[in-house]
């Protein structure tokens, strides 16, 4: 297979296709991560796979779109989702995501710049993917623990199911419109803020 010339790719595609919209697409994906750490990587891998919305990898993660990847990213997606319904379990998930999670944001973020050398890829990815994964499990954090106060734990399913909607959703506008994605993670903020603030207020007012 011929070498490809990455500058030259590059070059054509312009500054829009090889930066802006990857590191849009990778800002959304990464975020996503820090609520749910494999997830997003499997819906990348599954929109690489089978060439949907234009996504791209670098050459250096196809592997992300081969069959063994995907098997194990959907087996490790299932044993987040159920485990995250158990209290207990979920405060665990999530101290474990501060590691993770930003790991797996800055794979997420630095596998769609394909158009640049793998170095300046990876950090890229590491720039934009880790803090983004880092925000967005720091404020699950929140939010959780808040629930756990507030309900015994009882809540926690409710709001983990919420989250796992918020994941899917960003990944999806990050796919189809990775220029909103600023916004969109702005309003998936706001959102996250006031969650955790009303489950503040009622621990607050509840009876002693």
């Amino acid at each position: 297979m011929p070498e490809i010339d990455l500058e030259a790719l590059g070059a054509a595609a312009g500054p829009m296709q090889v930066w802006v919209l990857p590191a849009l697409l990778g800002l959304g994906l990464a975020s996503a991560t820090g609520l749910r750490t494999f997830l997003p990587l499997l819906m990348l891998a599954l929109a690489a796979r089978f060439e949907l919305f234009g996504v791209q990898l670098i050459d250096q993660m196809d592997w992300l779109a081969g069959w063994p990847a995907i098997a194990a990213l959907a087996v490790a997606t299932a044993a987040e989702f159920l485990g995250d319904k158990i209290p207990a379990v979920d405060h665990a998930l999530n101290a474990v995501g501060y590691v993770t999670r930003p790991a797996a944001g800055a794979i997420a973020a630095g596998s769609v710049f394909w158009a640049v050398d793998p170095a300046m890829a990876a950090v890229a990815g590491l720039i934009v993917g880790a803090p983004a994964a880092l925000a967005f499990n720091a404020a699950q954090t929140g939010v959780r623990v808040g629930s756990t106060t507030t309900t015994g734990g009882l809540g926690n399913p409710l709001v983990s199911l919420i989250e796992d909607v918020l994941a899917f959703l960003t990944v999806i506008v990050a796919f189809l419109a990775p220029i909103i994605v600023p916004l969109v993670l702005l309003v998936l903020a706001v959102v996250v803020f006031r969650l955790a603030r009303r489950i503040r207020d009622r621990r607050e007012t509840r009876p002693a």
